[in-house]
């Protein structure tokens, strides 16, 4: 939530506080970084959940905890995707300002 509001700043308000010069920091935030960062955070809160379930593994079937593996390793590699498309796309953005 706090990614997003700071996104939303960035992309809405700080175009009108430009010359006043505000928090800086702010301006680092894109669309492709904050949706690496959701993703992140996706992953973080699904291994969570994976890490309580394996503690209580005695109430699952084999298959039930083989899918929740399953669905949070597709978690993982979404989020490395994305990070990997963000980082290809920041390459491409360099490669343009230098030319």
């Amino acid at each position: 939530v706090v990614m997003v509001i700071i996104s939303g700043y960035e992309n809405f308000v700080s175009r009108f506080d430009d010359q006043e010069g505000g928090v800086h920091w702010l301006g680092t935030i894109d669309v492709g970084s904050l949706k690496v960062k959701v993703a992140s955070t996706i992953v973080a809160i699904s291994s969570i959940h994976l890490l309580q379930v394996f503690l209580n593994s005695s109430t699952y079937t084999t298959e039930q905890l083989m899918w929740l593996t399953i669905i949070h390793l597709a978690f993982v590699v979404s989020a490395l995707m994305l990070a990997y498309i963000d980082r290809l796309m920041g390459l491409g953005k360099g490669k343009k300002d230098e030319a």
